[in-house]
């Protein structure tokens, strides 16, 4: 059976209340008992020496009567609930408070020894055979004319002193009891607060390590515990996302791969097996060709979506024109303008605009941004590109007018492989990659693109770069 952190916990508190109990049975016990002891012996002494000092002492210079301090002994007996001895060095009894006069039989104390206390001034025990049950035994000295005449011996029942200390041990059975079961707060906070948002973590922890990423948990609570459930909750959702895209992904590559290799296929058998006339091969080669050059470029797109992913922030840092190089992408688009009468109208922020960045992957963008704008922009149209400064950033702006792109699919147009469905009809070539890179390749530069379309009307992506600080430009 596993040991589960509660019933560690629990036994532990169990441990706890038998050694509290054993605590108090044998440590407190003697400690009470002693102090008992040894407080009665102080008040006993007390008394004694009164009594050597006044009766007992006026009995040995004969100054009163043995039947006086017979009755006033009586008297301190009842009240003290003691017995008084008075006996001489010897060992002979001369007044007994429960015993009667009587001179004529005499009482000794067989192996009567006043030292038998050594340093203290009272003993334990049966006081030389005297009594079948312990008694707390005080001596105190009767001195006359500075020698020892007798001694004033007090008897208290030693059990007498075990009754008060097993009442004030009852008392702390109670209160240890009483203790013991507020504990139990602690317990039942414990088991709240703690052991049952643990359970629901450590089954959480066991879902997500069996693959199960959906699973969901929450935990009332705003202290650690709350936010480590909140953490671990996001952490598996993270993950459930990532492992759907990652399926989404796949999916998207393999239909990508699998449309051009099906025509592919599919024109390669129809030439073995005759289908398409021999006069007709080169038209259908050439569009093998095209299929072939599809897939070449989605492969390339992959690698560079996987070389950014991996290498995100390893730029290639420098200063250059950002003017010159839109100027230089906007050229390399000629041909393809003058084929569907498009132009491109440049608004440029003075003659050279330097900025800090990778210039190859920028140029990339201008060109992958520049490539859609061209595609989805209709006959006889003007695509706009503008650069402005604004508070140490260099914002471009490429802005056509032609499809747009519907509101609902503005969100996801930087997802991988994702094509609106107004753009499947007009790009039958794409891959579905281009904006993936341009937002992989802005974000690796520490700065943000976005995008402004109205269907039917056009689009316009912005993205920043950083200007070049003042004194970079020379160097």
């Amino acid at each position: 059976m596993r040991k589960t952190l509660y019933l560690k916990f629990l036994l532990a508190y169990l441990i706890f209340g038998f050694f509290g109990f054993m605590v108090v049975a044998t440590f407190v016990n003697n400690m009470t008992m002693e102090h008992l002891k040894r407080e009665k012996a102080d008040a006993l002494y007390k008394e004694a020496t009164l009594i050597a000092n006044t009766y007992a002492s006026d009995l040995y210079n004969n100054t009163t009567s043995l039947d006086t301090v017979k009755k006033q002994i009586d008297a301190l007996d009842t009240y003290l609930g003691a017995r008084l001895w008075i006996i001489n060095p010897s060992g002979r009894m001369v007044l007994d408070s429960r015993t009667p006069v009587d001179v004529e039989n005499e009482t000794v104390i067989t192996g009567f020894d006043p030292t038998v206390t050594g340093s203290s001034y009272y003993t334990v025990g049966n006081f030389f055979d005297s009594f079948t049950e312990e008694q707390l035994s005080v001596f105190a000295p009767i001195t006359s004319a500075y020698k020892v005449r007798g001694y004033v011996v007090i008897h208290y029942p030693m059990q007498n002193i075990a009754a008060s200390c097993n009442s004030l041990l009852n008392i702390s059975y109670l209160m240890l009891v009483i203790l013991f079961l507020l504990s139990l707060i602690i317990l039942i906070f414990f088991t709240e607060m703690v052991y049952l948002p643990l359970r629901k973590i450590t089954e959480a922890t066991e879902q997500y390590a069996a693959g199960n990423m959906h699973y969901e948990f929450q935990v009332d609570s705003e202290d650690e515990m709350g936010y480590l459930a909140a953490s671990l909750n996001y952490m598996a959702s993270e993950i459930a996302r990532s492992e759907d895209n990652q399926k989404k992904f796949v999916a998207n590559v393999s239909h990508d791969f699998r449309s051009p290799l099906t025509s592919i296929k599919g024109y390669l058998e129809a030439m073995l097996d005759g289908t398409i006339p021999a006069e007709l091969h080169e038209k259908y080669l050439r569009i093998v060709l095209n299929e072939t050059e599809r897939l070449t470029k989605l492969t390339g797109s992959l690698l560079t979506l996987n070389n950014l992913n991996t290498k995100g922030m390893m730029l290639n840092r420098s200063l250059f024109d950002i003017n010159q190089v839109i100027r230089n992408t906007a050229a390399s688009f000629e041909g393809t303008c003058k084929q569907k009468t498009i132009a491109i109208e440049l608004t440029l922020t003075g003659d050279q605009l330097f900025v800090n960045g990778d210039v190859d992957k920028i140029q990339q963008v201008l060109y992958n941004l520049l490539d859609n704008a061209i595609k989805f922009s209709h006959q006889d149209s003007v695509i706009k590109i503008e650069t402005t400064e604004r508070k140490n950033k260099i914002f471009v702006s490429v802005k056509d007018s032609g499809i747009g792109i519907p509101k609902d699919d503005l969100k996801m147009i930087f997802d991988r492989f994702y094509k609106s469905d107004l753009s499947r009809g007009k790009d039958k070539k794409g891959t579905g990659l281009g904006l993936s890179i341009v937002k992989e390749i802005i974000s690796a530069h520490g700065e943000h693109i976005n995008v402004i379309s109205t269907e039917g009307v056009g689009s316009e992506f912005i993205f920043s770069l950083p200007v070049a600080e003042n004194g970079e430009e020379e160097l």
